[in-house]
């Protein structure tokens, strides 16, 4: 009988109608930088942020979606699906003077919607490798890049990283009046405009804002210039203490101005919505929107994520729960909320189904899950096995680490010397003490040293070239003075991967005795771990 029902529900698959280019629901993808968890109306926030409120409004509140401490290994894993660890980006960002980025085989979210039909764009902050023209973005399914490479490059022209211009269209330098929050969204609205109406779209549209340095138009600079800065602690020692230090040496709060750079980024969210109105598209448009990571709530950047703990570098729930939001009006009810977990991992297979495309993954295993059942018809995705999250920012050797399901997350800080370690536990029912108020880490010894070991375990799968945290080039290290021109072009690389200096007879059993240190061998994942373990 089973044997009958397969084969009839595949025969209704294969006559089922697919859907056409013309059905498939537009995609935006909207990320903002550093933006905290408190700094938007419908959390009760003191910003204005009426196009994000009516976001919410109008769809679904992800309220347990989950990213990176830290940008570049949240824009990796986005892209990916894909567990920033394995990809040797999650410790770090990509600094400019790194010549890492995402491996050339690697499979990107837009090759997949490339494949299917889909115009696909990206306007804004890339930060996922500019040393190779195989890391640029015209290269990973974008066939329209406009934006820069790097990350703070201001709001001002002239758009520059390290004194060196960083502002492009798939791959010529232009030059551009204005604020760049605003350009943005006048980009975006021309691409929506001037499609090709026969084809949906794939737009990822990364703000700069509202990462520091900050910088924002007068009209709301005067706006917020009188708002009280009355952010309670963030319950983090380094953050809470940057904050102390800052009114012991009289400086301002960042609190005023941080508001104005939400504001205009509330309002380029609006231009673009407009647009989709206007164009009578807004109903068949799927909108996501989330930050990169939790608020920056140190002294300088100036976010409010209370009453979550902690904030940006952070693996408080502060610093990885993030503001995410989710509209398709032709197919979602609006004002809706969903509780389960979600990460960046998961967003890829999540719009592949809800677009009825194939991700085009056959290289690697994807760490990512397909939510779209729990988001469209509410069932229930339970999360028993661990999501796990690392950072090393800012100081080197200063590490937090995170493992976390729908019961338990353990929060690792370790501080590493240059002749000793030390490691300090924090144990949480994270379903009851969502604010992480309640430590357990004594009272359950056993889940403790369990997670512990899953941790440790994964931290062995990290390429041993990945990111570190690096806060300055290498000593004498120059930029160029156009970052356009500076990957080197796919004519002038070879066609495959560099081997390494390591003889290929030697590579596995170096790639052993590497053990916990991480892998020589890419994409490994040893047997058993105990000193080191052969790739599977």
């Amino acid at each position: 009988m089973d044997r009958y029902r397969v084969v009839l529900l595949l025969i209704c698959y294969l006559l089922a109608p697919a859907l056409t280019a013309a059905e498939r629901p537009n995609i935006i993808i909207m990320v903002a930088d550093d933006l905290g968890w408190s700094d938007v109306g419908f959390h009760g926030g003191d910003i204005d942020t009426p196009s994000l409120d009516q976001l919410a409004a109008e769809g679904v509140e992800l309220s347990r979606f989950y990213t990176t401490p830290i940008c570049s290994p949240t824009r990796a894993a986005l892209m990916t699906a894909r567990d920033p660890m394995r990809l040797g980006v999650a410790y770090g960002v990509i600094m400019p003077w790194m010549n890492i980025g995402i491996h050339p085989e690697e499979h990107f979210m837009p090759q997949s919607f490339r494949a299917a039909g889909y115009q696909t764009a990206m306007v804004g902050k890339w930060h996922l490798g500019h040393a190779l023209q195989a890391y640029h973005p015209n290269q990973r399914g974008f066939e329209h890049f406009y934006g820069h490479l790097h990350t703070e490059v201001g709001y001002f022209p002239p758009f520059g990283n390290q004194g060196g211009k960083d502002f492009q269209e798939n791959g010529r330098s232009i030059e551009r009046d204005g604020y760049e929050t605003f350009i943005l969204a006048d980009e975006v609205s021309r691409f929506i405009r001037e499609r090709d109406q026969d084809k949906p779209f794939f737009i990822y549209m990364p703000f700069i804002a509202p990462h520091t340095p900050l910088d924002a138009p007068e009209d709301l600079k005067r706006k917020y210039a009188d708002m009280e800065d009355n952010r309670l602690p963030a319950r983090s020692k380094n953050t809470d203490e940057t904050r102390k230090i800052n009114k012991l040496m009289g400086q301002p709060s960042a609190r005023p101005l941080y508001a104005a750079v939400v504001d205009a980024m509330d309002q380029a969210i609006g231009r673009v919505l407009d647009t989709l109105e206007q164009q009578g598209i807004a109903d068949n448009t799927i909108v996501l929107f989330f930050s990169d990571n939790g608020g920056a709530a140190y002294a300088t950047g100036g976010a409010d994520n209370v009453p979550l703990r902690g904030g940006k570098g952070e693996t408080w729930e502060g610093g990885i729960r993030v503001v995410s939001l989710l509209r398709w009006p032709a197919r979602l009810a609006p004002g809706q909320r969903m509780d389960q977990i979600m990460t960046a991992m998961d967003v890829f297979p999540t719009l592949a189904a809800a677009a009825g495309v194939t991700p085009g993954n056959d290289r690697f295993e994807l760490d990512g899950r397909d939510l779209w059942p729990a988001i469209a018809q509410g069932k229930s995705a339970p999360r028993q096995d661990l999501v796990f999250f690392a950072s090393e920012t800012p100081i080197r050797g200063s590490f937090m680490f995170t493992a976390f399901n729908d019961h338990w997350k353990l929060v690792q800080e370790v501080q590493q010397g240059l002749l000793s370690a030390t490691v300090t536990n924090y144990l949480f029912r994270i379903s009851e003490d969502p604010n992480e108020y309640n430590n357990l880490a004594s009272v359950y010894p056993e889940v403790v040293a369990e997670m512990a070991g899953a941790i440790h375990y994964w931290r062995t799968l990290y390429p041993v070239a990945g990111t570190r945290s690096e806060l300055v080039p290498p000593p004498g290290w120059r930029a160029p003075k156009d970052w356009s021109g500076y990957p080197r072009s796919l004519a002038e690389t070879q066609d495959g991967p560099a081997p390494g200096m390591p003889p290929e007879f030697a590579l596995r059993p170096l790639d052993f005795q590497h053990g916990e240190a991480g892998r020589l061998i890419y994409n490994c994942e040893p047997y058993e771990f105990a000193g080191g373990g052969l790739c599977k």
